[in-house]
């Protein structure tokens, strides 16, 4: 099947996509991996806060990728899905949108209000709240950030098996059009 311009993602939406993906992973690696080290090294902290900027990462790409989004529809599929399932789709991507925004913003939320700031790795600044510091506030975002991490985890094994699907059971266009 050939690809042209016209049913491809623009070469904006593609760059996003794979660099919000690539970011999301490296959150998630980054987080999972501080509990590798020990604590006294030093190594779980560093790598804790670099799981804050790569989420700060993805909250700043989300915001221009979803405006790329928003003002150019996305490539029809070939051959066209049935409604049902257009709609499963539609579903789902926004569904990695909200998740694009609110992971990272409870993230940033979660620290600011129970560490009082975001520190930059490497270097013994930091990032102030605006708020202040609120403890139980933080802590409490902290837990839903951390459940719709797992949920995220979900949606993203959804949306990577979809991808499967179409690329090796119906064989159509799908990925070809993000490449």
């Amino acid at each position: 099947m050939n690809i042209t311009p016209t049913n491809r993602y623009s070469a904006k939406a593609r760059h996003f996509h794979w660099t919000v993906a690539a970011l999301v992973v490296l959150a998630y690696a980054l987080i999972l991996s501080t509990e590798v080290f020990p604590r006294d090294t030093g190594i779980p902290a560093f790598l804790l806060q670099s799981h804050f900027w790569a989420g700060i990462g993805v909250l700043l790409l989300a915001i221009p990728r979803l405006l790329e989004r928003l003002r150019n529809s996305p490539p029809p599929i070939s051959p066209p899905l049935h409604p049902k399932l257009e709609l499963l789709s539609r579903i789902t991507h926004w569904a990695l949108y909200v998740f694009l925004f609110a992971q990272p913003l409870l993230g940033i939320s979660t620290v600011w209000l129970s560490e009082g700031a975001i520190p930059i790795p490497g270097t013994s600044l930091a990032v102030p709240s605006p708020f202040g510091v609120l403890p139980h506030v933080g802590h409490s975002l902290e837990s839903i950030h951390k459940t719709l991490g797992t949920v995220f985890y979900y949606v993203i094994g959804l949306h990577i098996a979809a991808v499967v699907w179409h690329q090796f059971m119906r064989r159509d266009n799908l990925l070809k059009r993000m490449w």
